[in-house]
């Protein structure tokens, strides 16, 4: 089977941003008079929940049960969690969060040999078009041809539904594709809409089990920047170029 699409998770696979989140939370909760401190360790707890909004709820609802009122939780969770977005995204335009190390280089050997590009992730569309208008490396929107994202579908990862949909809007079949990962929660979504998988854990996973996948290592790499390879036979080569995740879909669609 030839592999035709990159499907690409967004935080953590793309370009290591948690900590740009995870202060952009803290940010909204105090603008908003609220005294919640998400620390490196609860954060890295809460990520098992996959969407902001969800994240919050779950904070709520376990740290915090008698913080907001009722009547008014919903309603107050979705405007903290876009004020948390607009924060966010002003730390992207001012900082520029580089993409992980080896990611535009294989971003260009896709294109350049014709492998479609597409994105599954539960972040927010405007995150997503904010990380990539505004890294370093000069990739752009227009060289992705679906980008799954936010509130698309109604079931967030682990549930396969954002995959599903982004197979639906490039008119491929699973085993037609290869899914990038760096979470526990995004193997078992893009395993569930049955799609091979390579993991790059990061470093608000790299504590989790990714049996499952094809691969797994610390990140891309690049020559001269080897990878640490925990799982997967990489066949003596020292970082993932296109050609290695040609092999890995061949041997995981034979």
């Amino acid at each position: 089977m030839t592999l035709q699409a990159l499907i690409w998770d967004v935080d953590g696979t793309l370009a290591e941003t948690e900590e740009a989140h995870r202060h952009a939370f803290n940010r909204t909760f105090r603008e908003h008079g609220y005294d919640w401190n998400w620390s490196i360790d609860k954060y890295r707890e809460l990520l098992r929940v996959t969407g902001g909004v969800e994240r919050i709820t779950h904070f709520l609802r376990t740290d915090r049960p008698a913080a907001l009122p009722e009547a008014t939780f919903v309603e107050t969770v979705k405007g903290l969690h876009k004020a948390k977005t607009a924060n966010y995204v002003k730390a992207l335009e001012g900082g520029e969060i580089p993409l992980r190390t080896g990611v535009a280089r294989i971003l260009r050997e896709a294109r350049a040999a014709g492998v479609t590009l597409a994105i599954a992730t539960t972040t927010s569309a405007p995150n997503v078009a904010a990380l990539i208008n505004h890294c370093p490396e000069g990739v752009g929107m227009d060289w992705f041809k679906a980008i799954g994202a936010g509130n698309i579908v109604p079931k967030k990862k682990p549930a396969p539904d954002i995959y599903t949909w982004t197979l639906d809007k490039l008119g491929l079949d699973p085993n037609q594709c290869l899914a990038l990962e760096d979470s526990r929660n995004g193997l078992e979504s893009a395993l569930g809409a049955g799609i091979p998988t390579v993991v790059t854990y990061s470093s608000y996973t790299d504590y989790q089990t990714f049996g499952e996948a094809i691969a797994v290592a610390d990140c891309f790499g690049e020559p001269g920047e080897p990878v640490r390879a925990v799982a997967g036979d990489f066949r003596g080569k020292p970082y993932i170029d296109l050609d290695l995740l040609r092999d890995w879909h061949a041997w995981a669609t034979a």
